[in-house]
């Protein structure tokens, strides 16, 4: 999944962006509200981790113009604010949780977690083709009865293919959903995941369509 982190704290956002990544979700950090709320308007995002005090423009109208455009991704909250007027506020203009510094980043992918828990009920976001399973939500990956092992990457990966089934992904797009905005090596790295894949899932479910991408097929039909 892809997170968008909006803090205008260097260290604090790019200690953030380190350890989500770790955890498998591909992660952008803008330091800037203006900034924040283009790229928030422009990339499809599944979490937003806003802060309020920023340059630019701050999270209460960063948060505010989204929900007003119709962007309904969810929005964890950060501030150095506590009180229960500002957490007001931040719910409010249509935050979905807030979270006070300094916080516990435990507690952070807990409630970042929860957040994608939810979006993903809310939205039935299982996906299904023949006897192949993808959870976003719990992430777990299932031939039929057997459950299939996956690295956090190549869940990424896989649930790319799985959101489009049937139609060509490039290299380019899975990059974007699997990694960061930033990423500069080699698109290459794609066909690692996807070998790793076909071992794993069994043959026939990932074709390669030469010189465009790769397609999800029912390997049973």
């Amino acid at each position: 999944m892809r997170l968008l982190i909006v803090e205008d704290e260097r260290r604090l956002a790019l200690s953030l962006a380190g350890g989500l990544t770790a955890e498998g979700f591909a992660v952008d950090v803008v330091h800037d509200g203006l900034e924040g709320l283009h790229r928030a308007s422009e990339g499809a995002y599944d979490l937003i981790v806003l802060d309020i005090m920023l340059p630019g423009m701050n999270g209460y109208r960063v948060c505010s113009a989204l929900r007003a455009a119709g962007d309904e991704t969810p929005i964890l909250m950060l501030t150095a604010k506590d009180g229960e007027y500002d957490e007001a506020e931040g719910l409010d203009t249509g935050a979905d949780d807030y979270l006070t510094k300094p916080f516990s980043y435990v507690v952070l992918v807990a409630r970042v977690r929860a957040l994608l828990r939810r979006r993903t009920r809310a939205g039935a976001a299982v996906l299904r083709l023949g006897e192949l399973t993808v959870d976003p939500g719990a992430r777990r990956v299932s031939v039929g009865s057997r459950e299939v092992a996956l690295t956090a990457k190549e869940f990424a990966v896989l649930e790319q293919l799985a959101t489009r089934a049937g139609e060509v992904v490039s290299k380019t797009e899975i990059l974007e959903h699997a990694w960061d905005f930033a990423y500069e090596g080699d698109v290459n790295i794609v066909e690692v995941y996807v070998s790793a894949l076909r071992r794993k899932l069994g043959a026939g479910w990932i074709s390669t369509v030469r010189g465009a991408g790769y397609r999800l097929v029912d390997a049973g039909a």
